[in-house]
């Protein structure tokens, strides 16, 4: 059976080296140095569980995490050398899922890992259901009325991302920073293109992704007709 794969995110290159060393034998380990590499890397590497220090330069663990949660329920556990109650809960209603101060004794971190994993390896809460429509983004599966959807990558991501709020417009340049990422290169039509992929995809469920003129789009409880 394939090592589960954890994301390291520490802006320390010796803290990341310390940590691999810690979870080499039970865990696969990614690392990013910064909060826009750690995105990139959860979409890329699919990681089991993110490990998030919270003091980086740029995008803070903080701020990290929010956009994670906005976009997906990876369980994360968040690293510090703050260990204040005040600081905990902060994490914790932010949708962390644990919070390890350093220093900490590397059997003890490893022990929580498992231990996070055990707890959130079930589905239920990740689960999407928006009438007809499922979508898992822990499996990254989604259906329409029992019909399992081919989707890409970025179409799932974008599906993903608009079915989570429904009723909120997300302009197209949202759109192209929260799924593409702030250094992609194209322009708002890769957006158009891939909602034009995505409606084909959903066929009758076309009518959720509803146009917002002037602005983007939109994901609806009701199907009607496209916009």
């Amino acid at each position: 059976m394939a090592k589960p794969t954890i994301l390291v995110v520490d802006d320390e290159s010796r803290m990341r080296e310390l940590i691999r060393l810690y979870l080499q034998g039970d865990f696969s380990v990614v690392e990013a140095a910064d909060g826009l590499t750690a995105l990139r890397q959860i979409n890329t590497s699919e990681p089991a569980l993110v490990l998030l220090d919270v003091m980086m330069p740029g995008l803070d663990g903080w701020a990290t995490l929010q956009r994670i949660r906005e976009e997906t329920a990876i369980p994360v556990i968040m690293l510090t050398a703050r260990g204040d109650v005040p600081d905990r809960v902060q994490g914790l209603r932010m949708g962390a899922d644990d919070y390890v101060a350093k220093p900490f004794d590397g059997r003890e971190l490893a022990a929580r890992i498992h231990a996070v994993l055990r707890r959130t390896s079930g589905p239920v809460s990740a689960v999407i259901r928006r009438g007809g429509l499922v979508v898992n983004p822990v499996e990254r599966t989604a259906s329409y009325q029992g019909r399992s959807l081919s989707l890409t990558p970025k179409e799932f991501e974008l599906l993903a991302l608009l079915a989570a709020h429904p009723g909120q417009a997300f302009p197209r340049e949202r759109l192209l920073d929260r799924v593409w990422g702030p250094d992609f290169g194209g322009d708002s039509r890769t957006v158009d293109s891939h909602i034009k992929n995505l409606r084909e995809e959903l066929g009758e469920g076309a009518g959720m992704i509803a146009t917002v003129w002037g602005v983007g789009y939109r994901f609806v409880e009701e199907p009607h007709a496209k916009s």
